[in-house]
């Protein structure tokens, strides 16, 4: 339904699949992507888009705590983030921001990151010391996914994934494959 008279919806897409069809068939002038999708993070495919389409920008929305995510969308690529329950009116005014070429996030999220480019981060979680990749496998793992099905949702082999969770078991400070367990699923449970 388009009620913003400056504003059309061109295209919707279920999943990534559709989204990059649609993508190249429809060529939007923005996209407002959703962060969570069904077989693919909407931060990976915000970096198959970035790939397809560099110009085209890229509003995330979701329901996920912007403190853990914002930032990783910009460095993807993405253009704004916007969490679901500030409303529509706040989402026409990001969509209208990054149309007209500005970056949209909260006051919040604008400090932090402003923060972290200065060097005076403080306060953040050991979990956003994660790389993106390592970032989705904690997630999974916090799910109660296995390494194979984190592999398979991934598009990575088992080592890979292994690999990733030594990393974030060092960076995380945690001894073992169970207390990584642990950590994981109650900082998902928290996140809800």
């Amino acid at each position: 339904m388009n009620l913003e008279k400056d504003l059309t919806i061109c295209g919707e897409a279920q999943d990534a699949t559709q989204a990059m069809k649609a993508l190249e068939l429809l060529k939007p002038d923005l996209v407002l992507m959703d962060l969570s999708l069904p077989g693919k993070s909407g931060l990976e495919l915000l970096k198959d888009f970035r790939a397809m389409s560099p110009r085209t920008p890229v509003l995330m929305i979701s329901m996920h705590d912007e403190t853990l995510y914002a930032e990783r969308v910009i460095r993807a690529g993405g253009k704004g983030y916007i969490m679901k329950q500030e409303g529509p009116e706040r989402i026409i005014q990001g969509i209208r921001k990054v149309l007209s070429g500005g970056i949209f996030v909260s006051e919040r999220i604008s400090a932090l990151i402003l923060d972290a480019l200065s060097g005076t981060k403080s306060g953040t979680s050991p979990v956003s010391s994660l790389t993106d990749r390592e970032f989705e496998v904690y997630r999974l793992l916090g799910q109660g996914q296995e390494p194979h099905e984190i592999a398979h949702v991934l598009h990575v082999s088992i080592k890979t994934v292994d690999t990733h969770r030594m990393h974030i078991r060092r960076k995380l400070s945690l001894r073992n494959a169970t207390e990584l367990i642990h950590h994981a699923t109650r900082w998902v449970a928290e996140q809800v």
